[in-house]
């Protein structure tokens, strides 16, 4: 059976909402993200994008290239709580929804031409999102996740676009090959060195010969130009916590050990949340002592997936929990209050030396290993002793190391 998939884009989110609560805002210039010279943009208006301003880009750059921006810091909890408007009008009307990001869906409408037109079906879907939330939204809508997603970047700003099957290809062909998702700003430098800016050009080479420059990669953004996607919509279900425990062989009382194990244990849990483009606002630390009796202390935080802030929460909640008298049987972590979103809705307070660590950090644990790249205050003292004499005394900020 034909599918017909639709991609929903909420546009500029960060500032559609922000005009929402204050509409002087309209049609001005405006920059979310961090406020200070070493603060990087979450979202840029489209007012404010002819000046060269894109998000992630450092905010005081962006403050030169645009000096008549309003910038504003932002509130996570403000965004997801639109977000969750848009979400729950979605799950509600589409058989099978996929929330890719905090602004970003796809549903699944096939089968649903023999009772209804899935255009008129997804125009009318999307009259209702901007009347009950008063946010600006596009979609695209095609045979497949790749084109539709495409569709929705070319009817921005607050428009729709639907490529009728068949048409994929001609539809793509003319844009530029940076606009097919997986074509990241290294791919595409390699692929205009390559003579390769159109997406016409990729379609008429070989398979072959893109996949001897890019392996697999090659193979994937070769189908993407030429509109073959196969990949299914998968359904979105709300998970509400991720946890860490670990029991002890031996009751302990080594409050050092203690300590770093749970700030092992929050860091493995922040790059899990980074990995599934979650945020957390509930922070949960339980002792049981070897009496077995079980306690639990837990905070709750603005919205973030950040180590250097999960884990100094961490450590509070265990001292505000740990009876130094009793040993220790086990130990855990969790973090609950999960909602969707990727790391770039956790700028707000984020350096852009900040966030290129994180990036880097994160890269590396995906390709080599969770345990590839650890901060050194989860080794314990006296590793990180061993370690002073390289770092001119100074205990290193993430030490990396080969798996077994």
């Amino acid at each position: 059976m034909e599918r017909t998939i639709l991609h929903y884009d909420l546009d500029t989110f960060f500032v559609s909402v922000e005009r929402l609560l204050d509409s002087r805002l309209n049609q001005r210039p405006v920059l979310v993200g961090g406020t200070g010279d070493r603060g990087v943009v979450s979202a840029a208006s489209y007012e404010a994008r002819p000046f060269g301003v894109h998000s992630g880009m450092p905010m005081k750059m962006a403050r030169e290239l645009c000096p008549e921006a309003v910038v504003i810091r932002g509130n996570a909890g403000t965004y997801t709580k639109y977000s969750k408007m848009v979400t729950d009008i979605l799950r509600d009307s589409v058989p099978l929804l996929e929330k890719a990001s905090v602004d970003e869906f796809y549903a699944d409408l096939s089968g649903m031409d023999r009772f209804f037109g899935c255009y008129q079906y997804a125009t009318e879907l999307r009259q209702t999102i901007m009347r009950e939330t008063g946010l600006p939204i596009s979609f695209g809508l095609s045979v497949n996740k790749t084109v539709s997603k495409v569709a929705t970047g070319e009817a921005k700003p607050n428009n729709q676009l639907r490529i009728d099957f068949g048409r994929e290809k001609v539809f793509l062909a003319p844009l530029s090959i940076k606009k097919i998702p997986m074509v990241g700003d290294k791919t595409f430098q390699t692929l205009c060195n390559l003579g390769i800016k159109r997406v016409k050009t990729m379609q008429n080479m070989p398979m072959e010969m893109v996949q001897s420059v890019f392996g697999k990669n090659g193979v994937a953004i070769w189908k993407r130009a030429n509109g073959i996607d196969n990949s299914p919509v998968v359904e979105y279900h709300e998970r509400k916590g991720i946890s860490n425990e670990r029991t002890f062989g031996k009751d302990t009382i080594d409050v050092e050990k203690l300590k770093t194990i749970i700030r092992a244990m929050a860091e493995n849990l922040a790059f899990q949340l980074r990995r599934g483009n979650k945020l957390t606002s509930v922070v949960a630390v339980k002792i049981r002592y070897s009496d077995f009796n079980t306690y639990t202390k837990q905070a709750r935080i603005p919205y973030t997936s950040a180590d250097h802030l999960l884990i100094p929460k961490v450590l509070e909640l265990f001292d505000k929990l740990y009876d130094r008298r009793l040993l220790v049987r086990l130990v855990g972590v969790r973090f609950e209050g999960l909602t969707e979103g990727n790391y770039q809705i956790n700028l707000f307070e984020d350096t852009s030396e900040m966030l290129n660590l994180y990036q880097a950090m994160d890269a590396i644990r995906n390709r080599y290993g969770e345990r590839s790249v650890m901060r050194a205050s989860t080794l314990g003292a006296k590793t990180i002793g061993a370690m002073m004499n390289p770092f001119n005394g100074e205990p290193p900020i993430v030490l990396a190391h080969r798996t077994q």
